[in-house]
């Protein structure tokens, strides 16, 4: 294919390494010259496409993207919108090719979960249906770890750090103030169908005593009377009980313990805050002080506490597309290939888009003790790769010295509007 440009977007919910994916897709188009113009990033995911609205990162110094990999965040913008299906509504479609063309862009990089990979597959068809020569590349991101055929997902290692951190950390101070204070502690963590953020909570607990004590997945029914015993059994034997709980904690009906109703972009259920609920019945049932805290967005900013593997992980997704791009593969995503885990080695292998798009990985049975309520030897052997080694940012004044862009726009050549 003739040299072109190319398209980098990041969608869904940011992590602490999406923008160590986008250093890696810049740094390394820059070094594809022969085949690859100017890289030009959507302004707020897939919405800058269609809104003609995109950013010109050649215009960024090599210093500028190299501070990318250490910066949390989407520097782009990112959105919750899904594309509908290509007969549902085919003038997005045509609308995405009509500014690819306008812009010679011969390459689409779509940095996301599940979702993401599913609009980068419809790309990918509509171009083909269409005739226009366009290479779909979906790269991997959520800290959800969810993605199918991906040993674990990029961004999930330095949330999973974060959150085993936080719960080993808020442990001793519970156990400090027990006797004469809190008693119960309830950190809730994202995830909501997978418990793969739970789980690394249960990291923290390398011996018999340690926090967290219990864990609740949304794999597991949540059975209220089992885990009322549970928590005074576990408060009469160590004085204490800290708890790490998905927000997509479920009822044996299947509902989620915190929906609230509404709907987010995607159509998934918003979840509400499943911790204070847990708090209320530990004080109304067992008449114990409790304290609860949600990670929430922080677990999945801390770039402070990143993870090793995760950010090498993140780099080489990166670095992988582009080279599958100018290689003419399409339609596929580079994915994270374990060979051992003692020593732990992984290399990137590739998938198909149609194989991961809409797919989601749970956690397996096995991971999960027999009661339900903590991880195996197993699940302990997965995750422990996952959080080795500090990839510390640069700190000015003690505090992360973190880069802004410029994203300066370019100009746009369509006369016509798109409303999203």
């Amino acid at each position: 294919m003739a040299k072109k440009n190319a398209f980098y977007a990041q969608s869904g919910g940011v992590t602490a390494t999406l923008n160590t994916t986008a250093c890696a897709v810049i740094e390394t188009a820059r070094r594809h010259k022969s085949k690859i113009g100017k890289v030009y990033a959507g302004r707020d995911g897939i919405i800058g496409a269609l809104t003609e609205d995109l950013i010109d990162t050649s215009k960024e110094s090599a210093a500028t993207i190299r501070a990318l990999r250490y910066t949390p965040g989407g520097a782009f913008g990112s959105c919750r919108y899904k594309l509908k299906g290509l007969e549902e509504n085919r003038a997005q479609y045509e609308r995405l090719i009509e500014v690819f063309k306008a812009h010679d862009i011969g390459y689409f990089f779509y940095n996301g979960g599940n979702d993401s990979a599913d609009t980068s597959y419809k790309v990918s068809q509509i171009a083909q249906k269409l005739g226009y020569p366009l290479i779909c590349i979906g790269i991997p991101k959520t800290v959800d770890n969810d993605l199918a055929l991906t040993d674990c997902c990029p961004g999930f290692g330095s949330v999973a750090k974060y959150v085993a951190t936080s719960i080993r950390e808020a442990g001793y101070d519970v156990a400090s103030m027990a006797r004469t204070s809190t008693r119960v502690f309830i950190l809730e963590v994202m995830g909501r169908h997978a418990g793969w953020i739970t789980a690394a909570c249960g990291l923290a607990a390398e011996q018999e005593g340690d926090a967290p004590h219990l864990l609740l997945f949304p794999e597991i029914p949540f059975d209220q009377d089992r885990f009322l015993a549970k928590v005074g059994e576990i408060v009469k034997q160590h004085g204490y009980c800290a708890i790490g709980v998905s927000e997509g904690l479920r009822r044996p009906d299947g509902k989620f313990v915190s929906e609230s109703g509404l709907r987010d972009a995607f159509g998934h259920a918003q979840l509400g805050g499943v911790a204070p609920l847990i708090a209320q019945l530990v004080r109304d049932q067992l008449k114990l002080k409790y304290h609860w805290a949600v990670a929430d967005y922080l677990q999945r900013s801390a770039r402070h506490i990143a993870s090793k593997t995760d950010a090498l992980q993140s780099y080489a997704v990166g670095k992988a597309a582009v080279e599958l791009a100018v290689k003419g593969r399409s339609g596929v995503m580079p994915i994270i290939v374990r060979k051992s885990s003692k020593p732990y080695q992984w290399t990137i292998g590739v998938a198909e888009l149609k194989d991961i798009a809409n797919a989601e990985k749970i956690m397996p049975r096995d991971y999960i003790t027999e009661d339900g309520f903590h991880i195996t030897a197993k699940c302990r052997q997965y995750l422990e790769p996952l959080v080795r080694g500090e990839d510390y940012p640069p700190y000015r004044n003690g505090l992360p010295a973190y880069v802004k862009l410029k994203n300066l726009a370019v100009p746009k050549k369509l006369n016509t509007e798109f409303k999203i």
